[in-house]
């Protein structure tokens, strides 16, 4: 162990990191899962199982669940916020006997759903371990039991108690079955055939499976089902909504919906996430050295109410293809305008309409340079706007050429500028740009294992800094990580950079001196001892986002989430997709609102946010801008009582009407959130309640009120 002037330092490994976290250096706060403080954003666009009750219908689209009620023409969605235990839903069937919708997620785990939304989860496929696959290809209802096709056999499950009544290992996968005539017969596209045993035999014995005939594909339409109960027919629309007809004797059909779907994003394809105008914009594509994901050009827009989608671009050359946008930047000069970097090029928009696009050949002929033929390489991994309408662009793998460009805001006019720290492997994926406004410098980076670098450029006096590969800590210990996800500046000036082994950041200071030391960040234990843990030590860091209170959000690779406080030193929360909504441990993009506090995560598997208690600070606090909510506090409501408009650090009194105090603290960033209770953790009584505030310097601050009724 390396001796320092504070602390004895131990690096944590990554198997042995977050138990150790967890242990005494960081503080942890109660994990925050469903008082409504989560929501998830699923797409609904592409139907692709449909299943009728008699009542309400259920439908499977985009690997999501809703339900319509044709009677109030009613929709309910279904996500692990109100009812469910999963996402990536593979398959849904409805048992009438058990009056209950069998919901089959890709890790296997099962839900069962009732029609008034209560669900039971049934896990016990999902926590077998064995080394068979067991992959759920289809669902057989015969009754209250469920016939669920794997990829060892058959597992019969009762979908009235959720009891698993046997499972038939075939030895080979089944991709569905059916009950005939006393005989269940498994179809196996593996084995190229159905097998066939009676129902009154011995069906756990693979010997007792005989051979009856040729494969037998699923000639079933899941997306277009016949309710015999009222005599429809329920399928789907063009445009991927849920609509409903009836046929005649001569087969006209006649449509009862117009075609009904949820709101929501084009997919689930979110990679990078952007705030501007109170709006959330995401780009869908996904490339790196790890992934070549091909993903469709788009560009989807939450405006808090609603979802829209960037239009897609019209009158390309034959083999251009808008695919994988990676960044996006909004033009200070002109609300609206907005650039899109893909690996197909760079594509310009007003409100979401398609402008033009730029690429190297023809047409789009531009300063944009690629190392690879074809329109469809040519990468724009990063874009940022100046504050003078001018737009820097990082052109990567140029093959030789000049990555930084700089585009007029004539968008005629391209400048390239040469840096010999810019070539080769130092350009292979350029990215997350910055403009600091607290030096001035764009701040970018480049991921590649062979060379991960961050870069720091005056652009007035067109001079590069470079960093890394190497970078050595305020200990003198030598780091090297393989992947740099990118870099954001804290509220202090300190500029972080998310790699593989952690979190580090060169610090304010070392930028105002020249200097090259990168600072891992000493956690104390507090346990008595001069020992510290270095922060996240060894965990693969994806994406940071700094709140209003300096804290930071750290998206990780396989770790989910975790919320640090503004010093450093304190873990506030730690979110994984088992201990709260979040979709997936992998997170690749965060942002935060800074008006409402509200933090995005972009994981593998969709979209989430999680209502914060850290908002933007206000430059004074007046009575127009401060106030409570909810407000009045009503006997129901349980949860945070949040008190915003304030300055940074601001110290909150909360006293009752003549003057006892019952709660203080101070603001983080413009927020103060209380729980409603008393200095000895009591529920406060019913009154009107005085929020005293002062600037952190003990300056006057203003005076709201909170109702409060039990």
């Amino acid at each position: 162990m390396a001796k320092t002037n504070a602390y004895h330092i131990r690096r944590l490994m990554l198997a042995a990191c977050l138990p150790a976290l967890m242990a005494a250096p960081l503080r942890l706060a109660a994990q925050d899962g469903g008082d409504g403080r989560w929501r998830l954003y699923p797409s609904y666009a592409d139907i692709t199982e449909i299943e009728p009750t008699g009542k309400s219908v259920f439908v499977l689209a985009s690997n999501n669940l809703y339900s319509y009620n044709p009677d109030d023409q009613s929709v309910t969605t279904y996500d692990k916020t109100n009812a469910l235990s999963g996402v990536e839903i593979r398959h849904i069937a409805w048992s009438k006997a058990a009056g209950r919708l069998v919901v089959v997620y890709d890790d296997s785990n099962i839900d069962l759903l009732a029609r008034d939304g209560s669900a039971t989860n049934v896990p016990d496929l999902y926590m077998k371990e064995t080394t068979f696959d067991k992959t759920v290809n289809s669902i057989y209802i015969y009754g209250r039991y469920a016939y669920l096709a794997t990829g060892f056999g058959i597992v019969k499950l009762d979908a009235a108690d959720g009891s698993m009544a046997e499972s038939y290992q075939l030895g080979f996968a089944v991709d569905h079955c059916r009950i005939d005539g006393g005989m269940i017969y498994a179809a196996s596209a593996e084995r190229q055939a159905t097998y066939g045993c009676a129902l009154d035999g011995n069906l756990m014995d693979p010997a007792n499976w005989s051979r009856t005939g040729g494969y037998e594909p699923l000639s079933a339409d899941r997306t277009n089902v016949y309710e015999q109960a009222h005599g429809r027919w329920w399928t789907k629309t063009a445009d991927g909504r849920l609509t409903a007809y009836t046929v005649d004797a001569d087969g006209n059909r006649t449509y009862t919906t117009g075609g009904v779907a949820p709101d929501g994003p084009s997919s689930n394809n979110f990679y990078r996430l952007y705030m501007d105008g109170g709006k959330l914009y995401a780009v869908s594509g996904l490339w790196s050295q790890e992934t070549d994901g091909q993903r469709p050009g788009e560009v989807h827009v939450w405006d808090g109410e609603e979802w829209s989608e960037f239009e897609k671009p019209e009158g390309l050359a034959e083999g251009h293809s808008f695919v994988d946008p990676l960044c996006l930047d909004f033009d200070p000069a002109e609300p609206g305008h907005v650039m899109v970097g893909a690996k197909s090029g760079m594509y310009e928009y007003r409100d979401g309409a398609f402008v033009r696009a730029y690429n190297r050949y023809g047409k789009y002929d531009s300063g944009l340079e690629s190392e690879f033929n074809g329109y469809n390489y040519t990468l724009v991994t990063g874009v940022k706007y100046d504050a003078s309408g001018d737009l820097w662009v990082l052109n990567s793998q140029t093959g030789g050429g000049t990555p930084l460009k700089k585009l007029d805001d004539d968008g005629a006019t391209w400048h390239k500028f040469a840096h010999a720290e810019l070539s080769g492997a130092t350009e292979y994926e350029l990215a997350n740009p910055f403009i600091s406004p607290t030096n001035g410098l764009m701040w970018f980076t480049n991921n590649f294992f062979m060379e991960t670098r961050l870069f720091a450029y005056d652009p007035a006096a067109d001079r590069l800094t470079a960093y890394g590969p190497r970078y050595v800590n305020q200990y003198g210990t030598q780091l090297e990580p393989h992947y740099v996800f990118g870099c954001t500046e804290d509220r202090l000036g300190n500029v972080w950079m998310a790699t593989d082994i952690g979190p580090i950041y060169l610090s304010a200071e070392s930028i105002r001196d020249g200097s090259d030391t990168f600072t891992q960040h000493a956690v104390p234990r507090n346990d008595g001892t001069n020992y510290a843990d270095l922060l996240l030590s060894g965990i693969d860091i994806r994406a940071i986002a700094v709140d209003g209170g300096n804290r930071k959000w750290i998206g990780t690779n396989s770790s989910g989430v975790f919320l640090i406080s503004g010093d450093n030193n304190t873990q506030v929360s730690h979110f994984t997709a088992d201990n709260s909504p979040l979709p997936s441990n992998i997170v690749q993009g965060i942002a935060v609102d800074g008006t409402t506090g509200q933090v995005y995560f972009a994981t593998d598997k969709g979209l989430c946010s999680y209502r914060a208690d850290a908002t933007e600070p206000s430059a004074e606090m007046t009575k127009d801008n401060v106030y409570a909510y909810p407000n009045p506090v009503r006997p129901d409501y349980t949860g945070p009582i949040t008190v915003v408009g304030l300055t940074a650090d601001a110290e909150v009194k909360i006293v009752t009407a003549d003057g006892a105090l019952v709660n203080q603290g101070r603001s983080t960033g413009g927020t103060y959130t209380w729980d409603g209770c008393d200095l000895k953790g009591r529920r406060v009584a019913s009154g009107v309640y005085m929020v005293e505030t002062s600037t952190a310097d003990g300056g006057k601050g203003t005076v709201c009120k909170i109702a409060v009724v039990n």
